[in-house]
């Protein structure tokens, strides 16, 4: 149970990622908020009840947030090597 005032929001809040830290593990990369979220340093998360949520990182060309980010093939190919 949390004891922060005002609350932590819970794993299930759509706003979960504003808890707290409780434990922060930057070597390895990441970390565990108040609510049992786990928090990794690629943006990505581990809810609790097993539920993981992929990253989110912005696209570098600035795409809308409405959709994945995606770089075109031949890009990934000349940024690979």
């Amino acid at each position: 149970m949390c004891r922060h005032i005002p609350t932590c929001p819970t794993a299930s809040a759509p706003d979960h990622l504003a808890a707290h830290v409780v434990t922060s593990h930057p070597e390895q990369g990441w970390s565990l908020l108040c609510n049992g979220v786990v928090i990794f340093e690629d943006t990505g998360a581990l809810l609790p009840d097993g539920v993981v949520e992929a990253p989110h990182r912005p696209d570098p060309e600035g795409a809308s947030a409405d959709g994945p980010a995606r770089v075109p093939a031949q890009r990934r190919l000349e940024t690979a090597g």
